[in-house]
């Protein structure tokens, strides 16, 4: 038979945002969450910054939700070069024609 668990949070639907897994709690003996089934949620994963003129992602930046990219510092964000955080290598080659990269 199918062990069942419950949300701990208001949110009792089952959509992208309220993703969990169900996993067991060390120990054997039925003490006070010993060996019992409980609930830890999922985050969402970040799908990573895109050249605004290719649409590829960007290397060298990292694959975060918007609040947590927020919170990086400015050279975690961005690449040491002309349009360093929103466009890539080659679209830069052709933007300035050789010049800036």
């Amino acid at each position: 038979m199918i062990r069942r668990v419950h949300y701990r949070r208001k949110h009792t639907y089952r959509t992208a945002s309220n993703k969990v897994r169900v996993v067991k709690t060390p120990g054997t003996l039925p003490s006070h969450l010993g060996g019992q089934l409980t609930i830890q949620y999922r985050f969402k994963k970040g799908k990573g910054q895109v050249c605004g003129d290719t649409g590829a992602k960007l290397q060298g930046i990292p694959h975060l939700r918007p609040k947590a990219f927020k919170r990086l510092s400015k050279t975690k964000k961005t690449v040491a070069r002309p349009y360093g955080g929103t466009r890539t290598a080659e679209a830069v080659k052709t933007r300035c024609g050789g010049e800036c990269a």
